[in-house]
């Protein structure tokens, strides 16, 4: 394994963790349609220490606009009410007995409008995450040359190959953005 190797792994490994980050990301955007990974990023206060939500309830989707929250604890449940109503996603739950409800409102033009605007700087994000991974790579080849442990040549092939690589993450993120734009426009 040589040293030329470690360094385009490495930056692989790393634009791949940038586009899962992005897609989490994306995750918590609303969409018209209601789905559990809507709440993955809501903390609540669980024994003592905050949890993720998905670790103190069973969420499921009712219908396409209906969330559905079931304590695993039934004295959690307004703990549960409370980290949602008081999240950034603007929800209003209703709870019924054990189980909390948790109506989607449907997006208003201006607010897809919003969000796509979220999105598009997620998305420019993670592009900028990638071109930084390149251009680390590219450093440490240069290195490399420096200190005489690879030839020219073989640089120029490393840092071509990490163009490619960089290029088909980047077009993965356009693709993810496509994608995303076309949920919140949906109707």
């Amino acid at each position: 394994m040589t040293p030329i190797d470690d360094i385009l792994r490495d930056a692989g490994t790393r634009m791949d963790k940038a586009i899962e980050a992005l897609q989490h990301e994306l995750a918590k955007v609303r969409t018209g349609r209601a789905h559990t990974s809507l709440l993955d990023h809501i903390k609540v206060e669980y024994y003592g220490s905050e949890v993720p939500i998905s670790q103190a309830a069973t969420i499921s989707v009712v219908d396409a606009r209906t969330l559905s929250v079931s304590a695993w604890d039934k004295g959690m449940t307004k703990a549960l009410e409370k980290a949602i109503r008081q999240s950034d996603l603007g929800l209003n739950p209703a709870v019924a007995g054990d189980v909390i409800r948790i109506p989607l409102p449907p997006l208003t033009e201006e607010r897809r409008r919003d969000l796509i605007r979220v999105v598009r700087h997620e998305v420019e994000q993670a592009r900028v995450a990638i071109r930084n991974i390149r251009r680390d790579a590219n450093h440490q080849l240069k290195e490399l040359v420096k200190d005489k442990d690879v030839s020219e040549d073989d640089e120029r092939r490393a840092e071509e190959k990490t163009q490619r690589m960089t290029d088909e993450h980047i077009a993965r993120v356009e693709v993810a953005l496509a994608t995303k734009e076309k949920e919140l426009l949906e109707i």
